[in-house]
């Protein structure tokens, strides 16, 4: 059984070295791409009946194929690049990332009121790649273990961002309400992504953004 703790130079060809350290930006951009694609089809296209059942069977195929991943670790191997491009060391012989990516947007599309859940799958897709691009790249001063200032800047930045692109495009609130919820949630939602919870945030974010946002929403007499 290879052993994913072993040195680079001494794994088989095509089996991923990256770590949460590294930019890994296909990884990154995948991610952002299958959230917006999975909000935007769920604000434009499909009622909310409709979404959970064709997610609900996308979540299925994700976590069968991960467990067929896992199993047959052979497999990715024969297409290298695609291998370590989305996938990290610490990934080879347990579930990745797309595992709880998948359930989270899942239970999020079941739990949230639609506008909560666009706000929250929105940031997941965007404020959590950008912030570890930023963090990775340009950070300097640490908050946290793994964790910089500039990255949960940029977090924020996303977070607020993408609350004002939803409430404006759905038309649930005015400008100026906008503006006084936006900013909380983002703040909130930075903050916590700080935490050093030894949970996949790719679980924690969109879960824990859903019900800021519901609740700031509420306070500020906001319907969703």
């Amino acid at each position: 059984m290879d052993d994913p703790t072993r040195s680079p130079d001494a794994l088989p060809h095509g089996t991923p070295s990256a770590t949460r350290k590294s930019l890994q930006l296909g990884r990154r951009l995948v991610h952002a791409a299958n959230g917006t694609v999975i909000a935007s089809a769920y604000a434009l296209l499909f009622t909310h009946e409709q979404v959970v059942h064709l997610f609900g069977t996308i979540a299925c195929l994700v976590y069968v194929a991960d467990r067929i991943r896992i199993g047959y670790p052979e497999l990715l191997r024969r297409v290298p690049r695609v291998n370590t491009a989305l996938f990290r060391a610490e990934e080879q012989m347990k579930e990745s990332a797309m595992t709880p990516y998948a359930i989270a947007i899942f239970l999020t599309l079941l739990t949230f009121p639609k506008v909560a859940a666009l706000v929250a799958i929105y940031t997941l897709a965007l404020a959590d790649p950008l912030s570890a691009v930023v963090g990775i790249t340009w950070g300097r001063r640490r908050l946290a273990p793994d964790k910089t200032l500039e990255g949960s800047l940029a977090f924020f930045a996303a977070t607020v961002s993408v609350v004002v692109a939803v409430l404006l495009c759905t038309g649930v609130a005015a400008p100026g309400t906008i503006t006084l919820v936006a900013l909380p949630i983002g703040l909130v939602a930075a903050a916590f992504e700080l935490l050093p919870l030894r949970i996949d945030d790719n679980l924690t974010i969109p879960l824990f953004v859903g019900f800021t946002t519901w609740i700031v929403c509420a306070a500020a007499g906001v319907g969703l």
